[in-house]
């Protein structure tokens, strides 16, 4: 049994089928999984290099020095669809695989850390939504992060336990139809300028 093999059988035996083709093609060859980029993908690192040349890198000094937020950066990497890479397309979202995002992540840092950081982050909010959200729910929220360039946060850490999922206190019940969140948290990514 190979390598690809035992990996995929603990993933399926763990957290059950993969729903989605994680390699970089979408058909296997006779050697298994091929790692070449696909012209979509190279269209997409191309896209986003030339990005990062020509919009992140003559800013991103400035946005160093005063740690102002890089709104309009955001606004036209939405505008040529280099974020929200995995919002699924009933959603209105493209549906590219992680590996796609990856290449729109190596191409930005390639540009400047801390922008790429701040353009990409959303993700963390959107992940939980597109892996247990309802059909409902996910239209809901991932919809309007396509309709518009906004920002979903992520709120994990909380003081004591840091960033351990496992050691979180906050806790939801249900009240009624309703849950009610109780709990503290901190360091809000994208907090200050999520629309959720």
């Amino acid at each position: 049994m190979s390598i690809l093999q035992k990996i995929y059988k603990v993933t399926k035996s763990t957290i059950g089928p993969l729903k989605k083709d994680f390699s970089t093609a979408k058909t296997l060859n006779s050697e298994g999984y091929s790692f070449e980029l696909t012209d979509t993908q190279r269209e997409i690192y191309e896209l986003a290099k030339k990005f990062a040349k020509e919009e992140i890198i003559p800013v991103a000094a400035h946005h160093d020095k005063t740690g102002e937020y890089p709104s309009e950066i955001i606004k036209k990497a939405w505008e040529l669809g280099l974020t929200n890479a995995g919002i699924p397309e009933h959603c209105g979202g493209l549906g590219h695989c992680t590996f796609d995002a990856c290449l729109v992540e190596d191409a930005f840092n390639w540009g400047c850390a801390g922008i790429a950081s701040t353009c990409l982050t959303s993700d963390l909010g959107q992940h939980p939504v597109i892996l247990v959200g309802t059909k409902e729910q996910q239209k809901k929220y991932l919809g309007r992060l396509v309709e518009e360039p906004l920002q979903a946060a992520y709120a994990v850490t909380e003081p004591g336990a840091g960033s351990d999922v496992n050691g979180v206190k906050t806790k939801a019940v249900k009240k009624g139809d309703e849950y009610i969140l109780n709990g503290q948290k901190m360091w809000i990514t994208n907090g200050g300028v999520a629309n959720w």
